[in-house]
């Protein structure tokens, strides 16, 4: 039985339950395990820029002309601080310490020599920032991977670093390439096989598939190797509404999914998995599993493409309240076939997706991320339209396998209705797994919670 199991940034910063809980908790069952590993938390953000703050990291410096050098000093502290905080569940701090010394000093080198050719003005500068951003971001993953495998193999567990980072090869290889061509030969029933979340391909990781590329390595390890379960380790179940913002105690865990509602979840910035990770998998009929590191004996939830729930309830509540709803109101709308097309090649333009769609006889509303809210695009929608306006919004969604039933949608309304929310816009397509209500952006918060225990906390 092979498994492929990915770990999270924030598992891995608690190694020594990652070690009691994942690799270790089961000593006649330790072989036979594949194991994805992300950067320890906060690594990655330091290497390119914080995910939420947008604070620079190395790359940001580097891009933006800046001293890079003092910030990859930085950097390189603060690993070898993470390897001392190691050491006492058996990391040889010498080794550890010369694994990153040896890659950063390389590392800086190939910057300083990529601000050279910058600087020549011979080369398109995208390609070589690009470049760049792909070689910071393999360094986390590469550290996180070589300091499990050295302190397994201290355990006295056969263990196998597989470095995808390509960091010291010019092999012109794809993503799957390069995954197909590391796993020959490697007997995976009979070692630990640690695996770096970061995948060197000619089509780069991060420009395909950005800060989810972690989960993407972990689909095609999987799919490559045929793999009986895969498993996602995090700090949190997938739970029926963020315990932040309904308390831990009103937090259902969801136990078993589809991976349509994994997508619809995914839709609004609540990753159960990267969507382009699932795919493969969902395709290859591999379910899912992610659990909670800290609660090993739980189950965790279920992912499989064919599970829908045997009586009808609701799974998840989601949303997110940094959308904006985007309206273009114009009469000539009435009976013009197509004029929806114009509307979407704008959008297309500006490389701007939509959440959620509405339309009536003169109006159409669409509900966006707040960062893909640009004077540009505005300006030539306004141009072309008679009014556009955009509306700072929330958007929260009641999600399940099995919504559609009657009631449901008038019991969602009127929980909302009890706490004073309006709902601004509505959708819900035929397939009825989920519904999305558009709400004033400072009722985000009350709304999730009632709709959590409305809906969720109550037999329907």
């Amino acid at each position: 039985m092979i498994s492929v199991e990915k770990i999270g940034g924030t598992s891995m910063s608690r190694f020594d339950e990652v070690l009691k809980n994942i690799m270790l908790r089961d000593p006649k069952n330790i072989y036979g395990r594949v194991y994805v590993v992300s950067a320890y938390s906060g690594v990655t953000n330091q290497l390119l820029e914080h995910k939420k703050t947008g604070e620079p990291g190395v790359y940001a410096r580097f891009a933006g002309g800046g001293d890079y050098a003092t910030a990859l000093e930085a950097l390189t502290r603060r690993l070898k601080s993470i390897n001392a905080e190691l050491q006492p569940v058996g990391l040889d701090l010498a080794v550890a310490d010369g694994f990153i010394e040896k890659r950063m000093h390389e590392l800086h080198g190939y910057l300083d020599s990529m601000r050279h050719v910058l600087a020549s003005g011979y080369v398109r500068r995208e390609s070589v920032l690009l470049a760049a951003r792909e070689m910071l971001a393999a360094v986390g993953e590469a550290h996180s991977a070589f300091n499990s495998v050295e302190i397994l193999k201290g355990k006295g567990v056969k263990a196998l670093l597989l470095d995808l980072s390509g960091f010291d090869d010019d092999d012109p290889l794809t993503i799957d390439e390069r995954i197909h061509k590391s796993f020959q030969g490697v007997d995976v029933s009979s070692q630990v096989v640690v695996v770096t979340g970061y995948t060197k391909g000619v089509e780069g990781i991060m420009r395909e598939f950005d800060r989810g590329y972690s989960e993407v390595t972990f689909s095609k390890v999987a799919v490559e190797l045929k793999a009986d379960e895969a498993v996602i380790h995090k700090e949190f179940h997938l739970s029926s509404a963020d315990p932040e913002l309904v308390g831990a105690k009103n937090a259902v865990v969801v136990g078993r999914t589809n991976f349509d509602v994994a997508d619809q979840l995914a839709d609004v910035g609540m990753e159960a998995i990267h969507p382009k990770a699932s795919k493969p998998m969902e395709l290859a009929g591999i379910a899912i599993r992610l659990k909670n590191t800290f609660e090993p004996n739980h189950p965790g939830t279920l992912i499989t493409k064919d599970y829908v729930g045997t009586k009808a309830r609701i799974e998840v509540i989601a949303g997110s309240p940094k959308v904006t709803a985007l309206e273009i109101h114009d009469p000539s709308m009435v009976g013009t076939v197509g004029f929806d097309l114009g509307v979407m090649e704008i959008f297309k333009r500006h490389g701007v997706s939509y959440i959620l769609k509405a339309t009536n006889a003169n109006s159409i509303t669409h509900v966006i991320w707040d960062k893909a809210v640009r004077s540009a695009f505005l300006e030539e929608l306004e141009n072309q339209y008679e009014l556009v306006s955009a509306v700072p919004s929330a958007i929260v969604c009641v999600i399940g396998t099995n919504i559609a039933f009657p009631g449901v949608l008038a019991r969602a309304a009127q929980a909302l209705a009890a706490e004073k929310i309006n709902v601004n816009a509505f959708s819900q397509s035929l397939r009825q797994t989920n519904m999305q209500f558009v709400i004033n952006r400072d009722d985000y918060k009350k709304a999730v919670a009632a709709l959590n225990d409305a809906l969720c906390l109550h037999s329907l």
